[in-house]
């Protein structure tokens, strides 16, 4: 009886969690409670939690605009760093009280976490709020810069929101491309941190008309790159001044939060967006190309692999340097969210517990 008691696998064990309990503001959204999580199957590792980040698709999560999300109650959180401390196969015994940093296909806002090991990098003693930087945003930016369009010297690259984290990770990921970054923001407070980045072309799309602000700036030339994470207008926008071999990458829709009106919110979105027909794209020699990382690690894991194993080689060497806005206690959740949805916080926003 004994033998057979030592050979049974590990049973489930209760652990905190921070849990998004009903949909609306921060401040009514979340509860701390207590998850059970299960041993890890066969290519996961089960991770103990020093920190984790959050990110925009958590606020539309909260406010029930992000379709990908679990119903709730659930947990939210796609990244983490921690260390391994359980393994669900002996092939990964050698993460064994490793720290990593890691994907987590929700589940991160919790004190342990199971993922799949196929997103898990050891990171040994790099800073940890810079490594939960690298994991969503920064493989974010490489997945778009590196892997889905060709960016080329001279090319005139538009960010928008470019303070924040996605914007941070693509500035650095394209200081040695020897282009023309335009970073368009919506606070004049942040010019001199995107100075700091090395970003000379700064735009304020609350204190002018956005695109008159990009003719100044460009004359005759057009936009090369977009990396829209707005969505509605401003991807019209975007597109009148897009050129030949121009394309828009769209990476999320930040424009619909705060609407409140359900259904004819959504209608009135894309709506703002237009249509567009798709010969029109072979003739004007443009393109538009949506990414959705839930979507490439769903289907494509070995590729979020190599992206997250490229973002945490350029930190370690020295190449990146993810840039930290605040830490928040985990007892400060609801501060954390209200800083992220107020488009006022640089760099990215990481929890402790």
């Amino acid at each position: 009886m004994c033998i057979k008691f030592i050979c049974l696998p590990l049973s489930f064990m209760k652990t905190t969690a921070i849990e998004l309990a009903r949909y609306g503001k921060a401040k009514n959204a979340f509860q701390n409670t207590e998850i059970e999580v299960l041993p890890p199957k066969e290519g996961e590792v089960q991770i103990e939690v020093e920190c984790f980040g959050i990110n925009y698709a958590d606020v539309m999560a909260r406010l029930g605009l992000y379709r990908e999300a679990p119903p709730i109650p659930c947990v939210l959180g796609y990244e983490v760093v921690g260390k391994v401390i359980h393994v669900g196969s002996s092939l990964d015994n050698h993460l064994l009280g490793r720290r990593v940093v890691a994907f987590t296909r929700f589940g991160g806002y919790s004190q342990r976490v199971n993922t799949k090991t196929i997103g898990v990098v050891e990171i040994g003693d790099y800073d940890g709020y810079k490594a939960v930087s690298l994991a969503t945003q920064y493989v974010t930016a490489f997945y778009m810069a590196n892997v889905v369009t060709a960016i080329h010297e001279g090319d005139n690259i538009l960010i928008h929101a470019a303070a924040g984290g996605v914007g941070t990770a693509l500035i650095q990921l394209l200081k040695d491309k020897n282009v023309n970054i335009i970073a368009k923001i919506g606070d004049d407070n942040k010019r001199e941190y995107l100075n700091s980045l090395g970003v000379k072309n700064i735009i304020n799309y609350k204190t002018g008309d956005y695109i008159e602000q990009l003719k100044s700036i460009l004359g005759k030339q057009k936009i090369d790159i977009s990396f829209n994470p707005v969505g509605g207008r401003s991807f019209k926008r975007d597109w009148n001044v897009i050129g030949p071999t121009g394309t828009i990458i769209l990476f999320g829709g930040s424009e619909r939060s705060g609407k409140k009106w359900g259904f004819l919110s959504d209608l009135n979105f894309v709506r703002k967006m237009g249509v567009i027909i798709p010969i029109t794209l072979m003739g004007s020699s443009r393109g538009v190309i949506g990414v959705n990382m839930l979507r490439v690690a769903e289907d494509k894991p070995k590729v979020l692999q190599k992206c997250l194993k490229s973002v945490v080689e350029l930190a370690m060497k020295g190449k990146l340097n993810p840039q930290i806005n605040k830490v928040f206690e985990s007892s400060e959740i609801v501060d954390a969210h209200n800083l992220l949805e107020s488009g006022e916080s640089t760099g990215k926003i990481v929890i402790k517990w």
